[in-house]
């Protein structure tokens, strides 16, 4: 999440959409293959969700001015963490869509899509599984 406050009972972050309570918390996301402490049950398929991100005139002439500096051009960064936060809640909901209680071997990307209009895709893909604990 991007650390803004959460009115009590919200299902969603209202800065950037990301689930809270319950329900994120019994959803499992891994970059990994597998899970430790799971095993999957059942895989369900690939899963895939997409945002294309550009900035806005005033964006484009703050992040010009603080490159002409070095370093971070936080302009961009806050646009880039909540596009992050939206390809996987997208992918998520695909995956609990088809029925998932997981995701495992999720890769984050991102291109530029070279139209010369500044805009990014941040892209998630998945598979959605459904995963039980392991019995010992």
């Amino acid at each position: 999440m991007c650390g803004s406050e959460v009115v009590e009972g919200a299902k969603y972050c209202s800065k950037c959409g990301a689930a809270v309570g319950a329900e994120a918390a019994s959803f499992l996301i891994a970059t990994t293959p597998t899970i430790p402490g799971y095993r999957i049950k059942r895989v369900l398929g690939i899963v895939t969700g997409l945002t294309p991100r550009t900035r806005g005139v005033l964006g484009k002439f703050i992040a010009g001015i603080e490159s002409m500096f070095g370093g971070e051009v936080r302009a961009f960064t806050m646009e880039l963490e909540k596009a992050r936060i939206e390809a996987i809640e997208r992918v998520k909901a695909k995956a609990i869509e088809m029925g998932a209680n997981a995701i495992v071997g999720l890769d984050l990307e991102t291109s530029d899509l070279g139209l010369r209009q500044g805009i990014t895709v941040i892209s998630a893909t998945g598979t959605a599984v459904i995963i039980e604990p392991e019995k010992e």
